[in-house]
């Protein structure tokens, strides 16, 4: 059934390839975008055609909207699948594809307007009766404003960006002492991420489950819900594991947040597939947060419990089809995990690890999906998002769904760059996970990041071993009275010849104390913002600088307390891996 002949999807990495598997099955022709940086990429060689569309940085390729669209005549395609991320919830962007003449694969631009403003959405909802989590539905215009609503809220509070998502934009105040740096720094991610720099403040819940509902809706009136996703395994608030039917959500709660899912879809005059985000909280009460107003990263929990496709289902919907099923034709089957595999560093507060993928080798068997963008050889840029791969597992149940994706995750081998494999490992064994906690303060601990560690280390030998790195060790032993000589292949250290890299870069090779009282950027990235002075003192922990690398500010501390000297870098600043920030210097230096 070709409902159309070619679509340019216009995204990269495993959702390109997971959409363009879908229309291969419908008769559709695949086109490909990619960036100089995307060159090798798997998703190019994926696609039954595909266009360079700029330079590696994304303002420059990716969301180049007139380059897309232009493709896309060249090209011929008749619409457009955005995937998620970009251009995905830009309203304006479906406005253009719309006057080009060609279909939007997504919602109305109206309802991304509406939705993409999360202080347009929480009003909305409240006038069509959804709950929404206490707090204001106006930009907030000062700092001053922020400590004011802490005191009527109660602290903590959330600053939001009002156009933010995916936890870009978010920032936590404990109390009235926190409120200047957290409204500037959300300002500053909202301008940074969206061109947005407004934002809004709500209570801060503690503890609660982020229990989303999977919406369709089409253009003839009809909207169902696809049953709840629990996502409430989050660092830095951006999520890592989800799964669906929730261990908190029941058949009378399933059926209530779902109708609060689809009023809130009527309420916008949705289309399309769209996602329901809220917080439940310990007591049962259900709170709108935000809607996605696309496909989502976990959409793969919800098509293995329901058997749909919905990525066909928007396809459809977007061709001017009613949907396929109702509300009482939706069944959920099983228990679904979804691991995202991100190229990050558990235990160096998840820092992306850009780099090339030395060694490749996915999981199989029974009830075992992998949606992957990479293969042996791959480069993980560092200019996009670090996730590699979507693991994700079915079982009878919870619990035979966590023990089938712990045997996934041990046959899952990455070699190269330092991945969340065994963080997913040691959270999926922990007490916490088994019993269906929200795991807060776990995730982000250093107890789960140096076990994390361990597993990983296991995981990086089995990787070089896949890959052929060894060297003969010649050992003996001792066994009833006799020497035995013992030969044994053994990879090769796995960071010999990193540590190596980095000694070269940095020029500190032989100045061991020295290193350690240099504050060093883990990652490449750009500079956003200096908070220190050379000459100021600083305690452990305090933050030295923002460093924006994958989407993602990370903040580098002092690692002992000090005065800061030799400071180096300045906001717009590109730094690369290792590269020295500062000294800090203490008297007996």
């Amino acid at each position: 059934m070709a409902v159309f002949s070619k679509i340019l999807v216009a995204n990269r990495g495993e959702i390109a390839i997971r959409v363009f598997r879908t229309l291969r099955e419908l008769g559709i022709g695949t086109v490909a975008v990619y960036s100089e940086a995307d060159r090798g990429a798997l998703h190019v060689a994926a696609a039954d055609e595909a266009y360079l569309i700029g330079p590696g940085p994304a303002p420059e390729s990716y969301l180049n909207q007139e380059r897309l669209l232009e493709t896309a005549a060249r090209a011929g395609a008749e619409a457009v699948h955005p995937g998620y991320g970009f251009l995905a919830e830009n309203a304006d962007f479906a406005r253009a594809c719309q006057a080009a003449g060609l279909v939007w694969i997504g919602p109305p631009p109206e309802a991304i307007d509406v939705m993409g403003s999360k202080t347009a959405a929480r009003e909305t909802m409240r006038a069509a009766g959804v709950p929404i989590v206490p707090g204001t539905t106006a930009p907030v215009e000062s700092a001053e404003d922020v400590r004011g609503l802490g005191e009527e809220l109660g602290w903590p509070i959330a600053i939001k960006a009002s156009a933010g998502g995916g936890g870009k934009g978010l920032k936590v105040v404990a109390g009235p002492d926190e409120a200047d740096r957290a409204y500037e720094s959300a300002r500053r991610e909202g301008e940074a991420y969206f061109s947005d720099p407004d934002v809004y403040v709500e209570r801060y819940l503690e503890d609660p489950r982020h229990v989303e509902v999977q919406i369709l809706a089409d253009a003839h009136g009809n909207v169902i819900h696809l049953g709840e996703r629990d996502c409430t395994i989050q660092r830095r608030h951006q999520k890592l594991v989800e799964e669906t039917p929730s261990p908190a959500v029941g058949d009378e709660l399933r059926d209530r947040i779902g109708r609060l899912g689809i009023d809130a879809a009527r309420a916008v005059g949705y289309r399309s597939a769209g996602t329901i985000e809220g917080l439940l909280d310990g007591d049962g009460n259900y709170f709108f947060l935000e809607m996605n107003t696309r496909i989502q990263v976990e959409h793969t929990v919800t098509e293995l419990v329901t058997g749909l496709d919905l990525v066909r289902e928007q396809v459809l919907i977007a061709a001017g089809e009613p949907l396929s099923l109702r509300q009482d034709d939706v069944r959920l089957t099983g228990h679904a995990i979804e691991c995202r595999i991100n190229a990050e560093d558990p235990s160096n507060g998840f820092l992306p690890t850009p780099g090339r993928i030395t060694s490749y080798r996915e999981p199989g068997g029974p009830g075992i999906r992998v949606d992957s963008g990479v293969a042996a050889g791959s480069e993980v840029v560092g200019l996009y998002d670090p996730l590699i791969a979507k693991l994700v597992v079915q079982g009878v149940d919870r619990e035979h769904a966590r023990r089938r994706m712990l045997r996934a995750l041990d046959e899952y081998l990455i070699g190269g760059v330092t991945t969340l494999l065994g963080f997913h490992r040691a959270l999926l064994e922990h007490a916490c996970f088994i019993a269906g906690q929200t795991c807060h303060g776990v995730v982000e601990s250093k107890e789960l990041a140096e076990r994390a560690e361990q597993l990983s280390h296991q995981q990086t030998t089995l990787a070089a071993s896949a890959d052929g790195r060894l060297r003969e060790r010649v050992s003996s032993v001792e066994l009833d009275g006799r020497l035995y000589e013992v030969k044994a292949l053994v990879p090769e250290p796995p960071f010999a010849e990193l540590a190596r890299r980095r000694r070269e870069r940095t020029g500190r090779g032989a100045h061991h104390g020295a290193a350690k009282d240099a504050v060093v950027t883990p990652m490449q990235g750009t500079v956003l913002a200096v908070e220190v002075a050379d000459g100021d003192e600083v305690r452990a922990g305090q933050v030295i600088c923002i460093v924006e690398a994958m989407k993602m500010e990370n903040e580098i501390t002092a690692h002992r307390d000090g005065v800061v000297t030799e400071l180096s870098v300045e906001p717009g600043q590109a730094v690369t891996t290792g590269q020295v920030v500062c000294v800090i210097a203490q008297d007996e230096d």
